[in-house]
């Protein structure tokens, strides 16, 4: 009964430690705190070196469970790139996750070396540790503080912190080999990693194919798509580790195919792993907060630092500067991509390994880590925005998205039920506008069920459901967003709606239903002001793109940074000369 009763405690405080760290999260948002500090802390809180005197050692354990989050947290990624932002960045991308890492880890390892007192071996493996960026600290900070990034930074911190992982992972297991075992050919380490990778690719790719294939073909129940999805991405993890190839890059790109198809029951799964993710990293945390000790952290404290801030001020500059100068970046940008290199869940969990596998004062690494984390989130994460905002890489959003509902219908795949409450201030109320590829169904009014002509004029507090594919139902956000009319209204501006001079004119065509021609959906909104105008562009500069208005609202040296969409002016009301000359093709076309 003893054994009985202490599974059933271990429960209870497992239990009470998640939603410490759930419930936590409330005043990290209020306050701005990254979440991802905040479990650490009510894990190390909670630990033999804190108020909580739990004891916990067991590596295995927290490595088990870091390797499940960060399958599930890549494939969750991979699910939401879409190809064409993969596509456009693919190059400065794969050049940060790769050579960016190697640059990071030799940067890095002579001030560990120096001031940690270490070998060369035991440097490097310590700056590859904490080399790789984490895309869960990163997108989370982004998006709870509203940032709207220009299209372009963010595919390239999206995608480099999706795919950097793999490498980071075979440096760090390459260089505990070494510590162990002695040294081998780096041209012998190369190749393996070529031939991991290209396994890992297959695998990733065929996973994501049959993980698709399954979905659509088999009559799966409602409950059970999402958990099989996320198990899954697990299986493809877990067979390419079998292989001997890359896991992680496997299950990114399984995540890739999956989220560029069209499935079933596709809300369902990114709510499910949502959920899933966001507990595993919970979970992770609180683990890996068990496991550090305060008062031996505080005996590398000040190398760790160091180190720390070697990685933050010229170790990740170096390596986005240098692998980024054959790319048109602009140094902005590059700053920006620099300072967002949050370190999170990788690092720490890459500094377990020397502790699962016993490697000689294999403590440090993992002290050393963790601080290097503390930092980054406590300094890079709280200025996050700020730093946005100054270097001028985003579009402020003050407006709260809104409440999106979606519904998968059985039988087709081509269109699912959008829905959404319709506030005061909001563009579809105003002004009634709404794409073309979304097509209103029925309105919720005072709990009955309307037609959209019964419903007809829609009102504030309505419920609006539409039939729209669901690849563009997130477009369909800024048509119901609560959005106050500026102190200087402009009654022809589109629900007061800016978009970035990076923006193509195929991808604002798809919103707005816009004819453009084949040969131009490629063509940003800036290079289109620059061909309309035939000149460097200047503020307040229009041009036309069909019904809708394209106004230079921001130009820095003559190329349109941000644009407003304002509907074009009404024509002027015909002469009788001009309606009388006009009669007789009016007659025409009305008698054929």
């Amino acid at each position: 009964m003893a054994a009985l009763d202490t599974v059933s405690i271990a429960i209870l405080l497992g239990s009470l430690l998640v939603l410490a760290g759930i419930l936590s999260s409330l005043i990290a948002l209020r306050f701005g705190a990254p979440l991802l500090l905040v479990f650490l802390v009510v894990g190390m809180l909670a630990g033999e070196g804190g108020p909580g005197g739990i004891k916990f050692n067991d590596v295995g354990a927290t490595y088990l469970v870091g390797s499940i989050a960060l399958a599930l947290i890549l494939f969750d990624g991979g699910l939401r790139t879409r190809f064409a932002a993969f596509r456009n960045v693919l190059a400065p991308s794969l050049m940060l996750a790769t050579v960016g890492v190697f640059v990071t880890t030799l940067v890095t390892a002579p001030v560990a070396k120096f001031v940690l007192d270490i070998g060369w071996n035991q440097a490097l493996l310590m700056g590859a540790v904490v080399a790789s960026t984490d895309a869960a600290a990163v997108f989370f900070l982004i998006n709870a503080r509203g940032l709207r990034l220009r299209p372009r930074v963010r595919s390239v911190l999206e995608v480099e912190s999706g795919t950097n992982d793999p490498f980071a992972v075979f440096l760090a297991l390459l260089l505990v080999e070494i510590l162990l075992k002695g040294g081998q050919g780096w041209s012998h380490a190369l190749l393996t990693f070529a031939r991991d990778a290209a396994l890992g690719c297959v695998i990733g790719f065929a996973g994501g194919q049959v993980i698709a294939w399954v979905l659509n073909r088999l009559g799966l129940p409602q409950g059970l798509h999402a958990p099989f999805v996320a198990v899954s991405a697990l299986v493809v993890f877990a067979f390419a580790n079998a292989l001997h190839s890359s896991g992680f890059l496997a299950v990114y790109l399984a995540g890739l195919v999956v989220g560029n198809k069209q499935t079933r029951a596709h809300n369902s799964v990114v709510v499910f792993l949502d959920a899933v993710t966001w507990l595993a990293q919970i979970v992770m945390f609180v683990l890996l907060g068990l496991l550090a000790w305060p008062h031996r952290l505080g005996d590398s404290l000040v190398g760790a630092i160091a180190v720390a801030f070697t990685l933050m001020l010229v170790a990740r500059p170096a390596a986005v500067f240098l692998c980024l100068a054959p790319f048109n970046f602009q140094w902005r940008e590059k700053l920006f991509i620099s300072w967002v290199g949050l370190r999170g869940a990788v690092g720490i969990f890459l500094a377990s390994i020397p502790l699962l596998v016993g490697l000689p004062a294999a403590y440090l690494f993992f002290d050393v880590a963790f601080v290097v984390v503390l930092s980054s989130l406590l300094i890079q994460g709280w200025s996050v925005a700020f730093a946005a905002r100054k270097l001028d890489v985003s579009f402020a959003r003050a407006d709260p998205l809104p409440r999106r509902v979606e519904l998968d219908l059985p039988g087709q795949l081509a269109r699912e039920i959008v829905g959404y409450p319709v506030p005061a201030n909001s563009p579809f109320l105003r002004r009634g506008l709404i794409p073309n590829w979304a097509r209103p169904t029925l309105v919720i009014r005072n709990e009955d069920i309307l037609t959209p002509a019964e419903a007809e004029p829609v009102r504030e507090g309505d419920y609006v459901y539409l039939l729209a594919p669901p690849e563009k139902a997130q477009a369909l956000d800024r048509f119901f967003v609560d959005m106050p009319p500026p102190a200087k209204p402009d009654p022809a501006l589109l629900g007061d709606f800016f978009v970035p001079g990076t923006a193509t004119l195929g991808a604002l065509a798809d919103i707005y239903g816009l004819q453009v021609a084949a040969d131009h959906t490629e063509v940003p909104l800036a290079d289109y002001f620059f061909e309309q105008l035939g000149r460097r562009a200047k503020n307040g500069d229009v041009v036309a793109l069909g019904p809708i208005d394209l106004l230079a609202h921001q130009v820095e040296n003559g190329r349109v940074v941000t644009v407003g969409l304002r509907l074009a002016e009404p024509e002027a009301p015909a002469t009788w000369r001009e309606w009388a000359q006009a009669l007789p093709n009016r007659l025409r076309r009305l008698f054929g």
